[in-house]
């Protein structure tokens, strides 16, 4: 044991082995194991110092990393005022204490000059004595417990130095260990910001790309809907990008800082997402061996996206009504409500009204969902935004394959431009990715596409049937997309197709539209 015998001690003889004095450290180490907040735990053990050892003064002193100053941290006996007392390495007994790493005692404190009486109080007339010990981790010294005791000629001072030293043992375990779950917890918290900003970088209104008139509503749309609580129902196409759309809601609502939590219900077997939905109790079926919240209880406060909302079962659907018309969630195989709040965003590609007619969807749920529609075009009808998203995949693709491709040939875009994209922008983004694969130069060429591509017969672009018949299915389905769009509004949609209102009305009188059943 190395120490410092300061002023005021002489020599002494060597004294026969004896057992350590183990008095009061089974209560410092249940005062450090204990207590869930290290500071309590911290003033406990000062208290057991005092309580066991006849310290007058007690205080526990660090020095905070990369800091050259040293504070006090948690102290008995002296004054409020005394506890923002700072010291420099190495300056007093405590700061050589931790520059050296090494215990000074001092047996007779009146007679000590580097005593120094900042943190501690002198008594006058009344001999003292000092005693402190390192705290630290290994060789590194980052704090120290120094007490003030009264003074005693024939005090034991091997036995006060081996009992504060086990002491500072345990404190230095515990503050070690604390400081690594703060750092930990620091690292994660600083780690989920960063996850978070970029996910909402990522996700927000102005990262969606495409610039056609269908997709400028349904930005408009995006931007009407997302600082509410409305319930949103996203229709549209395989492909066509429904859970970038709900992406973007999330992240500029008022929830963006709280979960956004995603459900494939297509993906999730009928015995399974009533479980994944709304949780279980414990023993609620065979394999069920703990309680599991469900996907509600963890979006708690956020956001929950059902995606291909079509597929769920009937039962789960009577299930799911319930949660969204009460607020309220039954785990499975339990009796408690658990009240949630959380914002339902839903998704589709079926024709959910055809659905309710054939009963397979129930016509409470469609309604309940159906507040506010945004039906998101297939890629066909914003062939101007093809090229732009070509080159937006080509930049991101490019970077995450490391390839110093720069740009699409002419032909290869006319290609793009001329293919009708069964499989929409997901299609696209595939195409892209593997042109730039199997690209060995700068830039994709038309031979770098797939061969469904190639061909009008290959791709199943080519018509078969009377260009009149063609013709006017093509204008059908144009007029028909517009008034989904623009939510049965007749004005909007003759402004999104470019033409008067009167010639609208014509057409649709022609092609027998009901236009009332698009209305929101």
């Amino acid at each position: 044991m190395l120490r410092f015998c300061m002023a005021g001690r002489t020599p002494r003889r060597p004294i026969p082995h004896r057992p350590p004095d183990l008095t009061g450290l089974g209560e410092v180490a249940q005062a450090l194991l204990t207590q869930d907040e290290p500071m309590v735990a911290l003033e406990r053990t000062l208290d057991r110092i005092e309580k066991h050892r006849g310290a007058a003064q007690v205080v526990v002193s660090v020095q905070d990393e990369g800091s050259p100053e040293i504070r006090v941290l948690a102290a008995r006996g002296i004054g409020r005022d005394r506890l923002s007392t700072r010291y420099r390495l190495g300056e007093g007994l405590t700061g050589r204490v931790i520059q050296s790493g090494k215990v000074i005692v001092v047996p007779a404190l009146s007679k000590e000059p580097l005593f120094l009486a900042r943190a501690f109080r002198r008594e006058a007339g009344a001999e003292q004595s000092f005693v402190a010990v390192p705290l630290g981790a290994g060789k590194k010294t980052f704090g120290a417990i120094a007490a003030v005791l009264p003074f005693q000629k024939d005090r034991d001072w091997d036995a006060e130095v081996s009992w504060l030293e086990v002491v500072a043992a345990m404190l230095a375990v515990m503050m070690n260990a604390r400081r690594m779950i703060e750092s930990e917890r620091q690292r994660l918290l600083d780690e989920n910001t960063t996850l978070r900003q970029e996910l909402k970088e990522r996700y927000e209104l102005s990262n969606i790309v495409g610039t056609a008139g269908p997709m400028r509503l349904v930005y408009e749309q995006i931007a009407q809907v997302a600082r509410t609580n409305t319930t949103v129902l996203i229709r549209g196409e395989s492909g066509t990008g429904k859970e970038l759309i709900a992406s973007a809601i999330h992240y500029g609502s008022l929830r963006a800082k709280k979960p956004f939590v995603k459900v494939a219900c297509a993906a999730l077997p009928e015995t399974l997402i009533e479980a994944e939905l709304f949780g279980y109790e414990k023993g609620a079926f065979t394999g069920a061996t703990t309680k599991k919240k469900g996907r509600f209880e963890l979006a708690e406060g956020g956001t929950l996206f059902l995606d291909e909302i079509g597929e769920v079962d009937l039962g789960t659907q009577v299930k799911l009504l319930r949660v969204l018309q009460e607020r309220e969630v039954e785990r499975l195989g339990g009796t408690e409500t658990v009240r949630t709040n959380v914002r339902l965003l839903a998704a589709t590609n079926k024709d959910l009204e055809a659905a309710v007619a054939e009963r397979s969807f129930r016509d409470d749920l469609y309604y309940r969902l159906n507040v506010f529609t945004i039906f998101v075009p297939p890629l066909r009808e914003r062939k101007s935004d093809v090229l732009l998203l070509a080159d937006h995949f080509l930049i991101k693709y490019a970077r995450e394959h490391q390839k110093s491709i720069k740009r699409i040939a002419t032909p290869a875009i006319d290609m793009l431009s001329a293919y009708h994209w069964p499989g929409n922008v997901r299609e696209l983004e595939n195409t892209i990715e593997r042109a730039i694969l199997v690209c060995d130069g700068q830039v994709i060429h038309a031979h770098h596409l797939p061969p469904t591509l190639q061909t009008a017969e290959a791709s199943g672009t080519q018509t078969e049937r009377p260009l009149e018949e063609a013709v006017e299915q093509f204008e059908r389905d144009l007029i028909l997309d517009a008034l989904k769009s623009t939510r049965g509004n007749r004005a909007k949609a003759a402004r999104l197709l470019r033409t008067t209102e009167r010639i609208l009305g014509y057409k649709v009188t022609k092609y027998e539209i009901d236009w009332r059943r698009f209305r929101a």
